[in-house]
């Protein structure tokens, strides 16, 4: 999981902007699609689902934003004034607040500030498009494989019998990640436990096979810190 130290060393001048710091309990959201989009955040601890709620009710979850994640960023710059997606908070923790007004000032007067801002956004979007690549050309078993591959890649932890995925996921949030349904998902993790590709133990999914998801995915070997979910 990624830390607060490892946000890039310009990137740290951020901190010096902190306005204040916001705990932020589990079940509830730091924003909502639509609401006022005036404050970005750097998470300091918890976890946060970040997601795209469409007409229907259906939800897209893009991406897990944990400890030194950036959060807000797509209104920088943007005449938008509002939150373009939702974040939801599924451990408790605690974010650093920081204006928008005075980041956007920041940026434009701080070279270095800017091109690292911009190599991150453009790791965020090599993220978004490699996921949105594997949903659209492997259909729903595919989609559903690589979001186990990243998910292991952010959060796998290697034990003696694979790679234990150290975040409880529903299986209604694995169908989030999917832009499918839960009967689904339920379909498919069934068939992979019946083949001793994974198992589920009280929530918890542990990877016996992780070669197995890349072959059927035709995974491209993209460095870890693209392919993941946060």
């Amino acid at each position: 999981m990624q830390s607060v130290e490892e946000i890039p060393v310009a990137l740290t001048h951020l901190f010096d902007m902190v306005h204040h710091i916001k705990k932020i309990e589990k079940g509830t959201f730091l924003f909502q699609e639509g609401s006022i989009a005036d404050e970005l955040y750097i998470v300091k601890s918890g976890i946060l689902q970040i997601s795209k709620i469409i007409p229907d009710g259906r939800e897209l979850t893009l991406r897990m934003c944990s400890g030194g994640d950036f959060i807000g960023e797509l209104n920088i710059f943007s005449p938008s004034e509002r939150y373009l997606l939702t974040a939801r908070v599924v451990e408790s923790g605690e974010v650093a607040v920081i204006l928008k007004d005075e980041l956007e000032e920041m940026l434009a007067q701080n070279l270095s500030l800017s091109l690292e801002f911009m190599k991150w956004m453009s790791q965020q979007y090599r993220k978004t498009q490699t996921k949105f690549r594997d949903l659209v050309l492997h259909g729903k078993k595919g989609a559903l494989y690589s979001t186990l591959i990243r998910i292991t890649n952010s959060f796998g932890i290697k034990t003696n019998h694979g790679i234990l995925i150290e975040l409880p996921l529903t299986n209604q949030e694995l169908a989030n990640f999917c832009g499918t349904s839960r009967e689904v998902v339920n379909r498919l993790l069934s068939e992979l436990r019946k083949a001793n590709i994974i198992s589920i133990d009280k929530g918890s999914i542990t990877i016996h096979d992780l070669e197995y998801l890349k072959r059927e995915i035709d995974c491209e070997d993209c460095p870890k810190e693209i392919c993941k979910i946060d």
